[in-house]
């Protein structure tokens, strides 16, 4: 369900995206490092996120991620979620972007990015929707289009999700999907 208070404009954005855009440590992941004792990162994930992004595929959109980090943790939740578009290492995020976007035929217009520090500034002012996360750096936040109420970690992959599958009409049929 959208916001009452949503402006016409994100409602219009959100409405043309195809292709969902996410950072992954602090919008996916609340953006702590934990390290096990043999050195291998570990990294938690929402629940909601995941349902939130496979409903995406599930109704046409595609999904993203572009990290400047490489994580064998992210390589294997995305692979669990069905998602196909998984970029890692990458320090030009709007290059990455660029090169997506044209593989698939789209425009940016077509896009949204949700991001939560500096190195997604780019890539949110880009995307036809730019989104930070609650709890984003405020420098971001400031010139994000849309911000979430809920900060990386804990849902805010979700709100954007329903944000985007509620301004495409598609909430009836979700719900339909999941009833009895």
């Amino acid at each position: 369900m959208l916001p009452d208070d949503l402006p016409a404009d994100i409602r219009a954005r959100a409405s043309r995206v195809r292709l969902a855009v996410f950072d992954v440590d602090g919008v996916m992941t609340d953006g702590r490092l934990w390290y096990g004792e043999d050195g291998h990162e570990i990294k938690a994930f929402h629940v909601h996120d995941g349902l939130g992004l496979k409903r995406l595929l599930a109704n046409g959109i595609e999904v993203a991620v572009i990290t400047a980090r490489i994580s064998r943790t992210v390589t294997e939740r995305m692979a669990d979620l069905g998602v196909a578009h998984v970029y890692q290492g990458q320090a030009d995020k709007l290059a990455c972007f660029r090169t997506l976007l044209g593989a698939l035929g789209l425009t940016p217009e077509q896009s949204a990015y949700t991001g939560d520090d500096l190195p997604d500034l780019a890539v949110m002012r880009e995307a036809g929707l730019g989104v930070a996360v609650a709890n984003a750096h405020p420098w971001v936040r400031e010139r994000a289009r849309w911000r979430t109420r809920r900060g990386g970690g804990e849902g805010a992959v979700r709100e954007v999700c329903d944000l985007l599958l509620a301004a495409q009409g598609r909430t009836d049929a979700e719900m339909a999907f999941h009833l009895p």
